[in-house]
């Protein structure tokens, strides 16, 4: 709205001092034509804008003038907690809310507090997704936040893990950012659907749990794989008790118990050891500071907590021939038969099937 964009930037100035033209329209992401007019409006409407030429020169305001319109509206007060976030904001639809309350906070500080913030704010950047992961496209984020905001239910189509598609109708609870991926917690009719929930087996989507009154299950969905949401007019009562934080920690904590209830047993060579932390992280630094007294060569035996035997042979591959599986045999086997395939796939061992029965001597 053009009356948030002039109060923006007349708090600007006033925060700021004197700003050039493309300083304001950066500030504002508008065009510096925009910025003139809107630098106009201010003066018809009797604010005392100056405009000084010169290499120095730019706009401010009159030496002693403040404005008074520093109250905060509900959004842009809901919208502080992300203060450091001003990208996730954004994608959370308060983008614009954020900076206006920003402005608001900076022309209601003192002048060294403002100055004092600006400083933080130029040595500190927080930047939240993980490394090497490209941001996951939430084109229905900000309506799923109304709803949670405003505790309205939810329709919804969502992709699960396996690609089929479902619709459901969820009573949004609260929305998680973790490692750069965005998941809504919400509850959920019964659906008759498998135990491992929308998102798969032991997945962030996977069941959590039971909110403890009313027997609708409480699930996780990755906000990415919503395909559509609608918000609809009718409300809902919160589960008593329930916890957002809370709620997410336990629900992590499953979680990992789920997906790694086995034990590769393995002897490793020091680069190995080296290699573990970075490939297994927690879990690898865990397997190292538990390992037994090193042989002969340097190897030592280490227990390393996997996921299934499909998704172990594929890490475990990882380590090539600096490490040694001794067990679980059932995961001896399959590390066998995965490294038999490869082997054939290049031409280094002969495919005994294809060259037909041994022939006897006689």
């Amino acid at each position: 709205m053009r009356a948030d964009r002039l109060l923006a930037l007349l708090l600007l100035l006033q925060n700021r001092g004197r700003m050039t033209a493309p300083e304001l329209a950066a500030e504002l992401e508008v065009s510096v034509r925009t910025v003139y007019r809107d630098i106009e409006a201010l003066g018809a409407s009797g604010v005392p804008v100056l405009a000084d030429r010169g290499p120095d020169g730019g706009y401010r305001l009159v030496d002693g003038y403040r404005t008074r319109l520093t109250g905060l509206t509900d959004a842009e007060a809901g919208s502080l907690f992300l203060a450091g976030l001003p990208g996730q904001a954004a994608e959370l639809g308060l983008g614009p809310d954020l900076a206006l309350a920003q402005l608001k906070l900076g022309a209601a500080l003192p002048a060294e507090h403002v100055a004092r913030a600006r400083r933080i704010q130029e040595r500190f950047h927080l930047d939240a997704p993980a490394w090497f992961r490209e941001a996951d496209p939430v084109p229905h984020l900000a309506a799923v936040a109304e709803a949670v905001w405003e505790q309205r239910r939810l329709r919804a189509g969502y992709r699960r893990w396996n690609g089929e598609e479902v619709r459901r109708e969820l009573l949004p609870l609260g929305i998680v950012l973790k490692g750069g991926i965005w998941y809504l917690v919400a509850a959920a009719e019964p659906s008759g659907e498998p135990e491992g929930g929308p998102d798969g087996p032991g997945g962030p989507g996977g069941r959590d749990g039971r909110d403890g009154r009313d027997g609708r299950r409480v699930r996780t969905y990755r906000i990415s794989r919503f395909l559509a949401v609608e918000r609809l007019a009718a409300g809902f009562e919160r589960p008593g008790g329930f916890r957002l934080a809370a709620h997410w920690e336990e629900s992590a904590r499953r979680l990992e118990e789920m997906r790694h209830q086995r034990t590769a047993v393995l002897r490793v060579s020091p680069r190995a050891v080296r290699l573990l932390p970075m490939k297994f992280g927690a879990l690898g630094v865990r397997a190292v500071e538990t390992a037994g007294e090193p042989d002969a060569e340097g190897w030592v035996e280490v227990r390393l907590a996997v996921e299934s035997p499909a998704v172990a042979v594929g890490d475990l591959l990882g380590l090539g021939p600096e490490a040694e599986l001794l067990g679980p045999p059932d995961l001896v086997r399959d590390f066998t038969a995965a490294l038999t395939a490869m082997a054939r796939r290049y031409g280094l061992v002969a495919d005994a099937a294809a060259e037909g029965p041994e022939r006897g001597d006689g």
